[in-house]
C-alpha cells in the first residue's frame, strides 16, 4: 500500500488567488477562492467561507487545474540521458529495452511520476510499449500505487515483438483482476487501457485481432501512427470498422488528410500531440501545419511528452512551443487558418487531456464536484512577474520551477516549491543505480566508463 502519511486528504481553502478555472461557467477570477474537502472541489468563487478548513494563502499565486499528459513511455524515463550525437531515441530504445528488469521498471516509472508532480502534472498516460513480462507490468503498477497521481496504464507489447505475433491478452486479464478489481490498491486514481501497435507496426490482421480482443474487454485503445507520409493508418478506415470514438486515442498523426480529420471529428476521436517529438522525429511535412489543421477541423488535441530522451517532463514548455509553432504562414494551405491561441494551449494541457483519457468528468478544470487536482504557481518569481494576461503568462513564462504547490486528489504532494510526499533522494539514487545496471547489461556504446 502507498504511504499516504505525508499526504493525507484534508479540507483546504485556497484563498485569494488568480483562478484560471478552465471552466467556461467560471472563467478567470482575478481574485478568487477554491474550497477542497475530502479530495473534491466543493466551491470556486469569491469570499468563500469555510471556518473548519486550513487556509492556503494564494494571494501571490495563479490557481489552475493540474496538467494532464496523454502519451508517456514511462518505463524508459531513467534512460533520458542515454542519447548522444547520432545516437538518439530509437537506437537507444532498441539496444536497452530487453535489459530492463522489473525493479528497473518500478524505479523508472517512479522517477517519471515524481518528476511529473514537480512539474505540475497531476494526470499521466503511461503508454507501456515494452511490457516484457507479468512481473514488469506489476512493477509499473506498483510505482503507480506509490505515485499518488491520476493515470491511465495502457498495457502493451514488448519492444520489437514480431509484426505477425498478436499481443497476449491473458496477462491483461490477470492485471485487470488483480490490480483493478474490488479493493484495488490503485483505488480510483488509475484505470486500465491497452496500447496496440496499429497497422504501422503490426500486420493488419494482427491489429484486427488485437482490436477485437480489446473491444470485447471494453478497454480504451491507443495507437501510434508513423510520423511520416508512409503511415498506413487511415482514420476513415478505422471509422468504417467501428473503432474510432472517444476511447480510441491516436498519437503522432501528422499525415492525416482532411477526410481523416473529419472522421475523427464525427466520432469524437482525440489526438495526442507530442510537440518535441513531432518536430524531431516527424518527416511528414511541417508539424506546424498538422497542428493547425487538426485544431481548425475541430479535433480535440492534447499534449504529451512521448519519451524523456526526446522531451523533458514539462508541459509548460510544450504549451510554449505549441503556441510559437501554431501560426499560419503565407503561400501555404495554412494561410487562412486561425493561429493557436493561449486558450487553446491551456485547454490542450488540461481539459482536452482529461477528455482524451475519459476523465473529463473527473479532472481537467476547477469545477465543483470534480476531484481536487490543482496547482498553485508563484506570480512574483523573477521570470513570471509582472502578470497581465494570466493565460499568456502560463503559456509563455511559467516553468516547473514556478510551481509552488501541487494537490492531487486532495493530497498535497508539493508545497512551498518542495516535494513533500516522496523521498526524492532515494528516487534519484535508485534511478541512477538502475540506469547504470541497464547500461552494463546492454554493453556496447552505453557501457559505463570504468574510470
Amino acid at each position: 500500500m502507498p504511504d499516504t502519511s505525508k499526504a493525507p486528504r484534508g479540507a483546504y481553502l485556497i484563498r485569494g488567488g488568480t483562478v484560471l478555472s478552465v471552466d467556461p461557467a467560471i472563467g478567470v477570477l482575478p481574485r478568487g477562492d477554491v474550497l477542497v474537502r475530502d479530495g473534491v472541489i466543493v466551491e470556486v468563487g469569491t469570499d468563500v467561507q469555510a471556518p473548519d478548513a486550513e487556509v492556503i494563502d494564494a494571494s501571490d499565486m495563479i490557481v489552475m487545474p493540474g496538467l494532464v499528459e496523454t502519451h508517456f513511455h514511462m518505463w524508459s524515463a531513467l534512460g533520458r540521458n542515454f542519447v548522444d550525437e547520432g545516437y538518439e531515441y530509437f537506437p537507444t530504445k532498441w539496444e536497452t529495452s530487453a535489459h530492463y528488469q522489473p525493479e528497473d521498471f518500478y524505479r523508472s516509472v517512479k522517477l517519471g511520476l515524481v518528476d511529473a508532480v514537480n512539474a505540475g502534472i497531476t494526470t499521466v498516460h503511461n503508454w507501456s510499449h515494452n511490457t516484457r513480462s507479468p512481473e514488469h507490468a506489476d512493477a509499473e503498477l506498483a510505482a503507480h500505487r506509490d505515485g499518488l497521481i491520476r493515470a491511465r496504464y495502457s498495457y502493451g507489447h514488448r519492444d520489437l515483438l514480431p509484426e505477425d505475433e498478436p499481443l497476449d491478452f491473458s496477462d491483461i486479464d490477470r492485471v485487470s483482476d488483480e490490480w483493478f478489481g474490488n479493493g484495488s490498491d490503485l483505488a480510483h486514481l488509475v484505470h486500465l487501457g491497452v496500447n496496440l501497435r496499429g497497422p504501422d507496426i503490426a500486420e493488419q490482421a494482427v491489429f484486427d485481432v488485437e482490436s477485437r480482443d480489446a473491444r470485447e474487454r471494453g478497454l480504451p485503445i491507443s495507437i501510434h501512427t508513423m510520423q511520416s507520409g508512409s503511415t498506413k493508418v487511415r482514420a476513415t478506415e478505422l471509422e468504417a470498422k467501428g473503432l474510432l470514438g472517444p476511447d480510441f486515442l491516436l498519437c503522432h498523426y501528422l499525415a492525416a488528410t482532411q477526410e481523416d480529420r473529419d472522421a475523427m471529428v464525427r466520432t469524437n476521436t482525440p489526438l495526442s500531440f507530442s510537440v518535441h517529438s513531432e518536430m524531431r522525429l516527424g518527416d511528414a511535412g511541417d508539424p506546424r501545419a498538422a497542428l493547425l489543421k487538426m485544431l481548425a477541423a475541430g479535433v480535440s488535441v492534447s499534449l504529451s511528452i512521448d519519451a524523456t530522451s526526446i522531451a523533458p517532463i514539462n508541459l509548460f514548455e510544450a504549451m510554449h512551443i505549441a503556441w510559437n509553432m501554431g501560426i499560419p504562414w503565407v503561400g501555404t494551405d495554412t494561410a487562412d487558418l486561425p493561429a493557436v491561441s493561449f486558450s487553446d494551449c491551456i485547454k490542450m494541457a488540461t481539459i482536452n487531456g482529461a477528455q482524451a483519457l475519459g476523465l473529463a468528468d473527473v479532472t481537467g478544470s476547477l469545477t465543483p464536484g470534480k476531484r481536487a487536482d490543482l496547482i498553485l504557481i508563484r506570480k512574483n518569481d523573477v521570470n513570471v512577474a509582472p502578470v497581465v494576461n494570466v493565460e499568456a503568462t502560463v503559456v509563455r513564462s511559467v516553468t516547473p520551477a514556478n510551481v509552488d504547490t501541487v494537490i492531487s486528489d486532495g493530497r498535497i504532494l508539493k508545497q512551498g516549491g518542495k516535494l513533500v510526499a516522496f523521498d526524492v533522494e532515494r528516487v534519484i539514487k535508485e534511478a541512477e543505480e538502475s540506469s547504470n545496471a541497464v547500461r552494463r547489461r546492454a554493453g556496447g556504446r552505453l557501457a559505463p566508463s570504468l574510470s
